[in-house]
């Protein structure tokens, strides 16, 4: 199957690329400071240019916003700020017009306490929604049930002083986590999703979808026998030191996407992919939710949303999943709405990051997988740096100054460079602000440049398109004598070789004996090339070679 027919059918995900929309950054239309879903409509035409598969919008439902709108009180409407159904139903005519699906966020491990359900259970012990969120006894001494903390920082407990218990938060107070092990509570959210199926969807990303069900008995974690700042938890918060045996990825959830993917099933060409933060065991748990076709279409891990950019820790996160998943599928990023962007991560210097952002796309391209952008990437935006009054997100508050939090990567899409805010907004103030390093890198001024990141970026995803190894080949790696990622990816006649050097200095690479390139395939924006059996490449550079 060749790439252009496998994205028109059932299969479109396997290989797709996926272009991360956060609503409230994206183009604001209506002058209050905010994105909005019409914003998004009047920039599609930029995220098609792209060339990219699909779109996933960050949550826009009706919130009150106490987590960016990670705290749902109606999964079935739009936030007045983002605008309307009406603007929904304009923007994925207008999405699927341009050739790109549409993957909605979808938030179901807690809702917003303003959420009519837990309203409702909050209300009393004995009315029908009692057992909807995880509620327990204190200990005789009035404390929470178990040691459980919060990712956001304290207890994952709150005291409910009418029903006289606790309830269980993995995040803020104000997201009350839903208590999976009730079937209604099932029932209700797979009603939800059918409403967005029904409207034309093409599918669904779902945060922290190994945390939809806990331990039944509420029994403690242990200490973590490491203590290691993860990207869910740095260093400066308590919740890495635990072990999270008991409060997340149980058993049960297997069960439930099992029953989440016959839904989908019932319609043509619907995808899934699941956001999966279990630290060491992530790999492990992607294996059990991708594998057997039954449940996740996909899932992304954090293994490359850190600090390292070595031949080594590429080597080893793609080598551990081909290791762990048999016969799931992964989607690779570098960046989300939740981590600091990779050009900040991955550069050394200011000076190299536009060809740190270029290297970087060319790799994450040429990975097995799916792959996810987040936008902003395509401009090579560095995380902006913001003083304190100026945060919004409430991880960051919590943590400052240790850990800054995620407004960084949050502030708005830069569009043309000589308006203010960059063009984002009329405003006369944005809800974040845009950085002048922003501005300096706009589309406006990107666009008139051809040898920018943004037309590296087009011209690399092109180069994707145009290589049916690249969409869902075959992939090996080879050994080198030197420290440089090398690997190849065949399918059918087609095998190509690539050489990154991911260091600072030249390198001169021998091929493994019985490798032998019979043609140099030049990659957008790179000068590595071949002289025999050696592959010659200059920093931060990469070789592509087609193979006899």
């Amino acid at each position: 199957m060749t790439s252009a027919s496998n994205m028109a059918g059932a299969d479109w995900w396997r290989g797709a690329v996926i272009y991360q929309v956060y609503p409230r950054s994206f183009q604001d239309t209506d002058a209050n400071g905010l994105g909005d879903i019409k914003g998004i409509t009047r920039r599609l035409p930029h995220i098609a240019s792209l060339g990219v598969d699909a779109i996933w919008l960050a949550p826009f439902f009706t919130s009150p916003m106490a987590d960016m709108g990670y705290d749902v009180a109606d999964y079935c409407d739009v936030d007045p700020i983002f605008g309307t159904l009406a603007d929904f139903d304009e923007m994925l005519t207008s999405a699927h017009a341009l050739g790109l699906k549409v993957i909605i966020d979808q938030v179901i491990s807690h809702t917003s306490d303003r959420h009519p359900w837990f309203v409702e259970s909050r209300a009393s012990r004995d009315n029908p929604k009692a057992d909807w969120y995880v509620w327990a006894d204190p200990k005789p001494d009035g404390t929470a049930p178990n040691n459980w903390l919060s990712i956001f920082g304290g207890p994952g407990w709150e005291w409910d002083g009418v029903r006289r218990q606790y309830y269980q938060h993995n995040f803020l107070s104000s997201q009350p986590d839903l208590n999976f092990h009730n079937s209604e509570v099932q029932d209700a959210l797979l009603a939800t999703v059918k409403f967005w199926l029904d409207r034309g969807v093409d599918g669904f990303r779902l945060d922290t979808v190994n945390y939809y069900f806990c331990d039944k008995q509420l029994r403690d974690n242990p200490p973590a026998t490491t203590v290691i700042g993860g990207l869910d938890a740095p260093e400066s918060n308590p919740y890495g030191m635990q072990n999270h045996l008991y409060d997340k990825t149980q058993p049960e959830n297997i069960g439930f996407l099992k029953r989440f993917r016959a839904l989908l099933d019932q319609y043509e060409g619907r995808a899934t992919v699941g956001e999966v933060g279990d630290g060491a065991r992530s790999l492990q748990t992607v294996a059990a939710y991708t594998g057997g076709g039954d449940k996740l279409h996909m899932c992304y891990t954090f293994d490359l949303l850190g600090p390292d950019f070595t031949p080594a820790h590429f080597r080893r996160c793609v080598g551990d999943f081909q290791a762990h998943v048999a016969d799931g599928w992964v989607c690779w990023a570098f960046s989300n709405h939740d981590v600091n962007r990779h050009v900040s991560r991955f550069a050394e210097t200011e000076a190299e990051q536009p060809r740190v952002a270029k290297l970087a796309i060319s790799l994450l391209s040429t990975l097995r997988g799916s792959i996810c952008l987040y936008q902003g990437e395509e401009l090579g935006l560095p995380e902006a740096e913001l003083a304190f009054e100026d945060l919004r997100d409430p991880y960051g508050i919590r943590f400052w100054p240790a850990f800054k939090g995620r407004d960084g990567c949050r502030t708005p899409m830069p569009w043309e460079a000589s308006r203010a805010h960059a063009g984002f907004t009329t405003a006369e103030k944005s809800w974040l602000p845009v950085p002048y390093q922003h501005a300096a890198l706009a589309v406006d001024k990107q666009e008139a440049d051809p040898q920018s990141v943004l037309h590296h970026y087009r011209q690399t995803l092109a180069f994707r398109k145009q290589h049916p190894a690249l969409h869902d080949g075959d992939m090996t790696f080879l050994d080198t004598k030197e420290d440089v990622l090398a690997f190849t990816r065949g399918k059918g006649d087609e095998t190509l070789l690539f050489v990154f050097n991911l260091s600072r200095q030249p390198v001169k690479v021998a091929l493994p004996e019985g490798v032998r390139v019979t043609k140099v395939v030049r990659m957008p924006g790179f000068e590595g090339s071949d002289a025999g059996e050696m592959v010659i490449l200059t920093a931060l550079d990469v070789f592509c070679g087609e193979l006899g």
